[in-house]
C-alpha cells in the first residue's frame, strides 16, 4: 500500500516499533491535571523516529500535545519531512489528534499516516486529509 504520492507504507515491524515508542513516550507523559497520557512516536523520511508526551501546566494553555512536542523535537533536530505517526493513550477508543495538532502535522506532512492505539489494543487509522479536510495550508498565503 502507498501513500497519494506514492511513498511506500511502513512495514508492519516499523509500526510495531512506533507503537512501542508511543507507548513508552505515553508512560513519561506529565498529566496531572487530565489524567490524560498521551505518547507520540514520529516516522521521518530519513527513517528516524522522535518521541513526544503530553505536558501538562496548571495554566493550562501553557500545556503541550505529544503530537506538537514530537514534531517540535523533530523539528529542533533539522528533521522536517515526516511519514508517519503513532499515537498511544489509554482510553477506550483510539484518540485522534486535537485541532491544533492537526494543524501543525498538515504544515510538516500533509500526506503523513496516523494511527492511534490503546493500551487494550484497539487501533483506528487516518490519513491528514480525513483528519483535516480544507486545512488551511501555507499555499493560502500565496493568495493574499
Amino acid at each position: 500500500m502507498t501513500t497519494r504520492d506514492e511513498t511506500p507504507l511502513p512495514s508492519d515491524r516499523v509500526w510495531t516499533t512506533l507503537t512501542e515508542r508511543a507507548m513508552g513516550a505515553m508512560e513519561r507523559a506529565y498529566a496531572p491535571y487530565s489524567g490524560f497520557r498521551v505518547g507520540a512516536a514520529l516516522l521521518a523520511a530519513d527513517g528516524s523516529v522522535t518521541e513526544g508526551c503530553n505536558v501538562e501546566n496548571a495554566a493550562y494553555p501553557a500545556g503541550i500535545c505529544a503530537e506538537r512536542a514530537a514534531v517540535a523535537a523533530a523539528v529542533t533536530r533539522g528533521v522536517r519531512s515526516f511519514r508517519a505517526l503513532v499515537i498511544a493513550t489509554e482510553a477506550e477508543t483510539p484518540a485522534p489528534p486535537c485541532g491544533m495538532c492537526r494543524q501543525v502535522l498538515m504544515e510538516f506532512a500533509p500526506e503523513l499516516s496516523v494511527v492511534s492505539v490503546t493500551r487494550d489494543g484497539a487501533e483506528a487509522r487516518w490519513s491528514m486529509a480525513e483528519l483535516l479536510p480544507h486545512a488551511f495550508t501555507p499555499t493560502w498565503l500565496e493568495r493574499r
